[in-house]
């Protein structure tokens, strides 16, 4: 089963299911004080670090940013942000699959992945918060004091996410690695 393409474009479709899943029944939303803002915990982030690291930064970048934007879709607040999940979320993906990947490891380092993981998660972080503050303060005309509020909400939300995300991917990786190993399933 190495390197079969049918493998990789059923785990690519596997992966991007479960970060819908993840991201879209395994969710917390937090309201803000400021329209219909919210923020969310969430455990699709977890998966989307698993791709980088089992599919490394472009296919596991496809599946995190597939899955998401799916979730995007199906949630009616954040339709209008699906191109831009796509792009973030794949983005994620790609750095932590990219440093993890790099120099031969084949994401068999733990302390790569964590690194990985980290710049991913704030790669993915800093788009997101970026974003959010341009649409608040150009488009939405919020003032700059609470569009900061909501950023900061925002931030605390997402570093949580991504703290989340990294402990558990590293991890779960490496059991899921082991038993794909076992059974001679090679990316």
């Amino acid at each position: 089963m190495k390197n079969s393409k049918i493998l990789r474009i059923c785990f690519i479709g596997l992966m991007a299911a479960l970060v819908y899943v993840a991201s879209t029944y395994m969710r917390i939303r937090i309201p803000l004080a400021i329209g219909t803002q919210t923020a969310a915990i969430h455990f699709g982030n977890i998966f989307c670090l698993i791709s980088g690291l089992l599919l490394g930064p472009l296919y596991g970048g496809a599946a995190a940013g597939i899955g998401s934007a799916l979730t995007d879709l199906t949630i009616p607040e954040y339709i209008s942000s699906t191109p831009f999940t796509l792009i973030f979320k794949f983005t994620l993906a790609f750095v932590c699959g990219l440093i993890a990947h790099s120099g031969g490891r084949n994401a068999e380092s733990v302390k790569y992945n964590i690194i990985g993981g980290v710049a991913g998660s704030l790669s993915y972080v800093v788009l997101y918060l970026g974003k959010n503050f341009i649409n608040n303060v150009l488009f939405l005309r919020i003032q700059l004091a609470p569009a900061l509020a909501v950023a900061g909400w925002q931030a605390l939300a997402s570093s949580f996410n991504a703290v989340l995300a990294v402990s558990i991917a590293t991890p779960l990786f490496f059991i899921l690695k082991k038993a794909l190993d076992k059974n001679n399933i090679v990316f």
